[in-house]
């Protein structure tokens, strides 16, 4: 399923994404630098929710609290969180 997250204190915007089941492909950021908003997706695609949070959640960004890449952790958390409970 496709989902739309808008982020919180970051450059980029929106986070755009697919989530399969656990996994995460076709990630896409509007706004923000945009070397690593290219790098990011590419580094990710395929990657299950587990395997962001592990490596993304709570990278800081000039002392913001938070990240473009921890903006992407906490993205894909909820969203999988969201499929759990519609299939209940």
């Amino acid at each position: 399923m496709e989902y739309t997250y808008h982020t919180k204190d970051t450059c980029s915007r929106i986070i755009t994404f697919t989530l399969k089941d656990n996994v995460v492909s076709n990630v896409k950021f509007e706004g923000g630098c945009p070397g690593n908003l290219q790098a990011i997706p590419k580094l990710v695609e395929g990657m299950t929710v587990q395997e962001i949070e592990k490596k993304l959640k709570g990278i800081n960004c000039s002392r913001r609290g938070t990240s473009c890449a921890d903006q992407l952790a906490i993205a894909v958390r909820k969203a999988y969180e969201e499929s759990k409970e519609s299939k209940k």
